[in-house]
C-alpha cells in the first residue's frame, strides 16, 4: 500500500465527491429530458408542439443516461456494501424507476409509427410517466436515506433488509420526492423556454415558474422538518478514516436535528442550501422575464445546491440504519479497498474528461431553436 501516492482517507473523500458529481450530473443533464417529458402533455397541446419537444431532447437523451450508468457503477465499485444494501432493499423502487425509464426509448420510437391521435396520445402519457415517475421516486429514495433504511448486519456482515416498498412512502420521503420532481420540471421548462418559441414556450414558462416557486417552499419545509421533526445520526466513537471496512466497529446515536450538525462543524457547507434557494429563485425570475441560458444555468445551480445539501447533511453517512444504527454505512467503513479506489481513480481521470468533451461537442452541434418549421426540413425528425 505504501506505493499508492494517496492515502486511504483521501481516496475515500475523492470518491465521495465523485459520486456526488455523477449524481448531480445526471440530475442536471438527465433532468433536462425527464423535465421535458413530465411537461409533454401539458406544455404542448398539439401534435406539432409535442413533436417539437420530442426533437428537443431526442438527439441527446441517450447520452445523458451515461451519468446514471456511471453513478450506479461508481456505487457498485467504490462502495460495495452500499450497493448491496440499497439495490436489494430498494429493489421494487428501482424496478419502478427502470420500467418508467424503459418507456422513454419505446415512446420515442413508436409514437410516430401510426398517425392515429389516440395512439400518439397514449405514448405521450407514457413519456410523461417516463419523465415524472423517476424524478419523484429518486427523491423519495433520498428522503428515505435521511430517515434511515430498515436493515441490519449479522456477525458475518450479511445485510438483512426488513422494509417493503410501501414503507418507503413516508410523508417526509414523499416531500423529498416532490422537491425532486419540482426541480426537474423547472429544469425541463428552462430547456423548453430557451430553445422554443410561441405559445409552447409561454406555457412552459408558466409551468416552470410555478414549479420553481413550489420547489423553494418545499425545500424550505424539508429543512424545517429535518430541524425539528426528524432524528439525525451521529457517530459517537472514535473513527479512523484509514481503517479497513467494518461497519460494526463504531457506535451511533440518534439526535433531534442531528442532520444539521455538520453546518456548525463546517460553516462552508451552508453554501449547499444557499445555492439551492438562490438557484431556484433565479430560475423562477429567469422564466418570468423570458431569459434563456441564464435560466437554465440558475436551475442547474439550484439542482446542484439541493442535492449537495442532502449529501453534506449526511456526511460521513452513506446509508443510515433505522433498525440497527450501529450498522449504518459510512464513508469510512463501506468503501472498496485502498488499491481498488486508486485504480478506479486513474481510470476516471482518463475517461471523465472524454465524456465531458463529447457531451459539450454534442450540445454545441445540437444547439439552436427547435420549431415546427425546422422539423419540416429534417426528414429524420421524430
Amino acid at each position: 500500500m505504501s506505493t499508492i501516492p494517496l492515502d486511504y482517507e483521501t481516496l475515500r473523500l475523492i470518491w465521495w465527491l465523485l459520486l456526488g458529481v455523477l449524481l448531480i450530473g445526471f440530475a442536471i443533464m438527465g433532468g433536462r429530458d425527464l423535465g421535458v417529458g413530465a411537461l409533454l402533455p401539458f406544455a404542448a397541446r398539439t401534435d406539432e408542439e409535442r413533436r417539437v419537444l420530442l426533437n428537443l431532447v431526442g438527439p441527446t437523451w441517450e447520452g445523458n443516461q451515461v451519468w446514471l450508468v456511471l453513478g450506479g457503477g461508481a456505487i457498485f465499485a467504490a462502495f460495495p456494501p452500499l450497493y448491496a444494501v440499497s439495490f436489494s432493499g430498494f429493489y421494487l423502487a428501482m424496478i419502478v424507476i427502470l420500467l418508467a425509464l424503459i418507456l422513454r426509448p419505446v415512446g420515442f420510437k413508436f409514437r410516430g409509427k401510426i398517425k392515429d391521435p389516440r395512439w400518439r396520445e397514449t405514448w405521450d402519457w407514457a413519456l410523461f410517466i417516463g419523465g415524472a415517475v423517476p424524478a419523484l421516486i429518486m427523491g423519495v429514495a433520498v428522503g428515505n436515506v435521511l430517515l434511515g433504511a430498515p436493515f441490519h448486519l449479522d456477525d458475518t456482515m450479511r445485510a438483512f433488509y426488513t422494509g417493503n416498498f410501501f414503507l418507503l412512502l413516508m410523508p417526509f420521503a414523499l416531500l423529498a420526492g416532490l422537491v425532486s420532481l419540482g426541480m426537474i420540471v423547472t429544469q425541463g421548462a428552462a430547456v423548453i423556454v430557451g430553445r422554443t418559441v410561441g405559445p409552447l414556450a409561454e406555457r412552459a414558462r408558466t409551468y416552470g415558474t410555478w414549479a420553481a416557486i413550489a420547489t423553494v417552499f418545499l425545500f424550505a419545509l424539508g429543512g424545517i422538518w429535518i430541524a425539528f421533526g426528524i432524528d439525525g445520526y451521529a457517530i459517537t466513537s472514535v473513527t479512523d478514516p484509514n481503517a479497513p471496512i467494518n461497519p460494526l466497529a463504531k457506535t451511533v446515536e440518534l439526535t433531534r436535528g442531528g442532520w444539521l450538525a455538520n453546518y456548525g462543524l463546517y460553516p462552508w457547507m451552508i453554501a449547499g442550501p444557499v445555492l439551492g434557494f438562490v438557484g431556484m429563485v433565479g430560475a423562477a425570475f429567469g422564466l418570468r422575464v423570458r431569459l434563456g441560458i441564464p435560466t437554465l444555468l440558475a436551475s442547474s445551480i439550484g439542482i446542484f445546491g439541493i442535492i449537495s445539501t442532502a449529501g453534506l447533511s449526511l456526511f460521513p453517512f452513506l446509508l443510515p440504519s433505522s433498525t440497527m444504527p450501529q450498522a449504518s454505512l459510512t464513508l469510512w467503513d463501506a468503501s472498496s479497498s485502498h488499491l481498488t479506489l486508486f485504480i478506479m481513480l486513474l481510470v476516471t481521470v482518463v475517461f471523465l474528461p472524454i465524456i465531458l468533451a463529447y457531451t459539450a461537442w454534442v450540445f454545441r452541434v445540437m444547439r439552436g431553436t427547435v420549431s415546427t418549421q425546422s422539423l419540416e426540413k429534417n426528414p429524420n425528425a421524430y
